[in-house]
């Protein structure tokens, strides 16, 4: 891996010639970044189920009051 000069954490590997960002906790900060978001999906798509669920209960509900 070859440093790539002026950025501390960027080397070039020699071999492909591809850059690598070697900073471990800017990595880690995306990573529990998106976890979040995806658990923050998660939460709401379960919210949304179980809306829908209350929505069809109440509509057997007011079909049984109103039968």
């Amino acid at each position: 891996m070859i440093r790539v000069e002026g950025h501390k954490n960027l080397f070039r590997d020699e071999n492909s010639g591809a850059l690598v960002d070697m900073d471990t906790k800017s990595y880690s900060n995306y990573m529990a970044s998106k976890n979040r978001k995806l658990d923050q999906k998660a939460e709401l798509d379960q919210m949304k189920n179980d809306i829908n669920e209350i929505k069809a209960l109440l509509k057997q509900l007011t079909n049984q009051i109103t039968s």
